[in-house]
């Protein structure tokens, strides 16, 4: 046993809980959905904009967004109906280390493939200037995009992981950091996140009137990640409506129903996750001030990456501490280029890691000041993106027998670490 295995060696972990947390379940039934496309790009405003062999760029972002595949689709069948020709192309800024095979590879990772689609599917870094911002900005989109006769913008309305504002993640943010590319999206985050909320918006309206975007259409998904709301809006409905949507989208958004803990345990992160990994606006681990929310936590331990992440580990830098399993499935050249045109470095620093998952948590215990070491608060949730079943310490079981909307599903057991040290997850959650 090493020094740094001695000093965690001591620390004992509480008998855990499982527990159900309660949410809005209600959704669009998949098969439903590209019956919901069709109807909110059936309006007259959008469709007469859809001419006869017109080419039409839609976008795809780097998000888990629910249904993608099948919602891409139908707006490529409803184009097709109206006598376009449709192509769809990588939105998302930087993202699958700023290539543009690594992007094609992210978003067939969702099933957004040419056989399924049944259109081409386009996807360069190349970028167009297409104008100037009210405010001297030099304004970029995809190349592609920006040569074709129309752009429809597919995205989805949620809360950004590092700023507040009237609009966070949504259509004006897919124009402005996605359609960008790396090129684009680096001109908007030279100024920082403490000017984003406002840029989103003077880049977004920007795109809007000097390029080709005929519509947006907005999803929202509920807590289960399953598409709860389509809308479909004009170009100049974009920045009129989507900060209504924004708010009824955090009101569906998951979350820990506790307001502290001493540690968060943390199974994997990802950007099929959250963009940061693991959204803080579940666990309060907010890359920079501009933007506040989730649980308050003392520690944050990180445990492994999604597989659907390609050894993305940005976010990880937001943990206290994690394994020399994640450090060593990272891939820091996929890495490093989200952080590195975001501005936000610390992002992807690297914790304090140990060899296996209970260490982890066993130093995530001990490194927690003012708290009580013999009945600790420790929450364990699969990611943030799956907050429905978690685990919660013994000392945090009477608070939750008091929330109507949490039930207690068994018994406090033991950790369930297999003969490595690491946890058993089959089943678990």
């Amino acid at each position: 046993m090493g020094v740094v295995s001695e000093l965690c060696s001591g620390v004992k972990l509480p008998k855990m809980v499982k527990i159900k947390q309660n949410f809005n379940r209600d959704c669009i039934p998949k098969e439903q959905i590209p019956q919901v496309v069709f109807e909110q790009l059936s309006r007259e405003e959008i469709k007469s904009q859809i001419k006869q062999g017109m080419s039409v760029a839609i976008t795809c972002g780097s998000r888990g967004v629910a249904n993608i595949n099948i919602i891409i689709k139908a707006i490529v069948d409803f184009v097709k109906s109206c006598g376009g020709n449709p192509f769809v192309f990588p939105a998302m800024g930087s993202h699958g280390g700023a290539t543009a095979e690594g992007q094609r590879e992210m978003i067939e990772g969702y099933g957004v493939t040419e056989d399924f689609i049944g259109c081409p599917i386009k996807s360069s870094m190349e970028t167009k200037r297409i104008g100037t911002t009210e405010e001297g900005h030099p304004v970029l989109i995809d190349k592609n995009a920006a040569e074709a006769d129309a752009i429809i913008v597919c995205g989805r309305i949620k809360a950004h992981t590092a700023f507040n504002g009237p609009v966070e993640s949504g259509l004006m943010k897919m124009m402005t950091i996605g359609m960008g590319k790396q090129q684009g999206a680096e001109v908007c985050h030279e100024s920082g996140f403490k000017h984003m909320a406002r840029l989103v918006q003077v880049f977004g309206n920007a795109i809007r009137k000097n390029s080709n975007v005929i519509c947006g259409l907005g999803l929202i998904e509920n807590a289960f990640d399953d598409t709860y709301k389509i809308v479909g809006l004009t170009n100049e409905e974009i920045p009129e409506k989507e900060p209504a949507l924004l708010l009824e989208a955090k009101s569906l958004m998951g979350k820990l129903l506790f307001d502290t803990a001493d540690v968060v345990v943390v199974d994997r992160i990802g950007k099929n996750v959250s963009g940061d990994g693991m959204d803080p606006n579940v666990t309060g681990t907010f890359g920079t001030p501009y933007a506040k929310g989730g649980i308050d936590a003392k520690r944050v331990v990180v445990l492994d990456l999604t597989e659907e992440t390609h050894g993305n580990a940005n976010g990880v830098g937001m943990a206290d501490v994690t394994t020399k399993r994640l450090v060593d499935k990272a891939n820091w050249e996929i890495t490093y280029p989200n952080a590195i045109t975001s501005t936000v470095i610390s992002m992807v620093k690297i914790p304090a890691f140990m060899k296996n998952d209970k260490e982890a948590i066993q130093l995530g215990l001990r490194i927690c000041n003012e708290t009580d070491k013999e009945s600790p608060r420790i929450i364990r949730i699969k990611d943030t993106m799956h907050l429905e079943y978690v685990y919660i310490s013994e000392a945090m079981l009477e608070e939750a027998k008091q929330n109507p909307n949490i039930e207690i599903l068994g018994e406090p057991q033991e950790w369930p670490f297999d003969e490595d040290g690491n946890l058993e997850t089959q089943g678990t959650f």
